[in-house]
């Protein structure tokens, strides 16, 4: 049993990585860092200058800016400027209005946006935003975490400094997981101490709810909902698929809507979600088989990230929908060796699928990442693993899960860096 310290650092880490979010993280994460420098510029910057790691450019591109109806990085900025608050954390352009979005496309028209890339950045996810106006400077920067800043300044004036880290020191203060750890605090902690994760249901469910009646991204889940069912049937399989592209539809899509994120990524967030509620539902669950099963698949999802770093190659879906299984096992009547199982046969099946930005077609991936936890539990309840034979499946699930992470972080650091040069020199 986890003693009642431990378990309040565990309570207290999903509370840090399992936040709401409006829009994507990582254009949310530039503009509230260009908020902060402009609150401490005192004004509206003539000149906004950003120096950006590879990752955060790659997952800016091509996504949706909530209450915006445009795309990518220029527009993020300059509402970070106008109407960012810092104070709002990743709901930073929670006050946008059309006024505001007009006056943005005059600010980008106006060119006073430059965007380079850090090649020496420290980090995969680092931001440094410096800005300009009459004579004098602001600089902020933010760097590991999406809501970590390490430096602020006014002209020459330093008002926060902290040394810069490498990714894999960014939380040496967190409790450090094993998948037995995590499954013992899911299914033995006090109720009442983690009934919280119940807003991400609500959260991620609004999400869906909105896609479904309205056009976002690819609507891919409300084609799945409105002519699937010809194809999968009226199935738990069907409704998974189709509440957790819809709620990821809407997100891509830039619908003005706060979803829970996951270790900085609203996508895991849904996907470690999402699965789980609609399944839930299905097979009548009662309240507490739901917010343990939600504890699982996120703190599963967390405890995968600690070694995989914030972003990478390896696309996030492959991390929160192996969370998704786990609790997918669980709500089967599964418990820890199936759920090692379950993990085990998601690394064997989606190791190697690559993050190439954030974008509409992300509710794709999530739905191969949702098809794919389900195929996995039910063969983990079935007495069915990979096995260490194969592939980069060991007997131990902890290894396994390190062999994961390390191809992601380590191995695929060239494939990131072609698919970020595939995606800026495309004609």
């Amino acid at each position: 049993m986890i003693n009642q310290s431990d378990r309040k650092r565990i309570i207290d880490l999903i509370n840090r990585e399992v936040v709401p979010a409006i829009g994507c993280t990582e254009p949310a994460a530039v503009s509230l860092c260009v908020a902060k420098a402009t609150e401490v510029l005192g004004t509206l910057p003539e000149k906004i200058e950003l120096r950006l790691s590879g990752n955060i450019i790659k997952n800016a591109m091509g996504v949706g800016i909530p209450g915006t109806g445009m795309i990518g990085l220029p527009i993020a900025v300059a509402l970070g400027a106008s109407v960012g608050k810092s104070e709002y954390g990743l709901e930073v352009l929670r006050d946008v209005t059309p006024e505001a979005v007009e006056e943005g496309k005059r600010y980008i028209a106006e060119k006073r946006i430059s965007v380079k890339l850090a090649e020496d950045a420290p980090s995969n996810l680092h931001i440094d935003v410096t800005v300009h106006a009459d004579g004098h400077s602001a600089r902020a920067v933010i760097s590991r975490a999406h809501t970590n800043f390490i430096f602020i300044s006014h002209d020459y004036e330093i008002l926060l400094e902290e040394k810069p880290q490498k990714e894999e020191s960014a939380s040496t203060d967190d409790i450090k997981l094993n998948l037995a750890m995590v499954y013992d605090f899911a299914m033995n902690s006090p109720l009442d101490e983690i009934s919280f994760i119940l807003k991400a249901k609500e959260l991620n469910l609004a999400a869906a709810q909105l896609a479904f009646d309205g056009k976002y991204g690819h609507s891919l889940g409300s084609t799945i909902r409105s002519a699937g069912t010809k194809y999968f049937g009226d199935t738990p399989m069907e409704h998974m698929v189709a509440y957790t592209s819809a709620a990821c539809d809407a997100r891509m899509g830039g619908a003005p809507v706060a979803v829970m994120s996951n270790s900085g990524s609203g996508n895991q967030g849904i996907t470690a979600t999402m699965p789980v509620v609609s399944f839930a539902k299905d097979i009548n669950a009662t309240e507490e088989q739901t917010i343990r099963a939600l504890i699982l698949s996120h703190l599963t999802s967390i405890y995968i990230k600690q070694s995989l770093g914030r972003l990478s190659a390896l696309c996030g879906c492959v991390v929160a929908s192996t969370g998704a299984s786990s609790a997918l096992v669980y709500l089967m009547g599964g418990g820890y060796p199936e759920i090692c199982a379950a993990v085990k046969n998601m690394v064997a099946n989606l190791t190697g699928m690559i993050c190439d930005g954030a974008k509409p077609s992300c509710s794709m991936k999530i739905s191969s990442g949702v098809s794919t936890a389900m195929m996995s539990a039910m063969l983990a309840v079935n007495g069915k693993c990979v096995t260490s034979a194969e592939g980069i499946v060991c007997d131990c699930v902890d290894t396994t899960i390190r062999n994961l992470t390390s191809i992601g972080r380590e191995a695929m650091q060239e494939t990131d860096r072609l698919v970020l040069k595939i995606m800026t020199e495309k004609e």
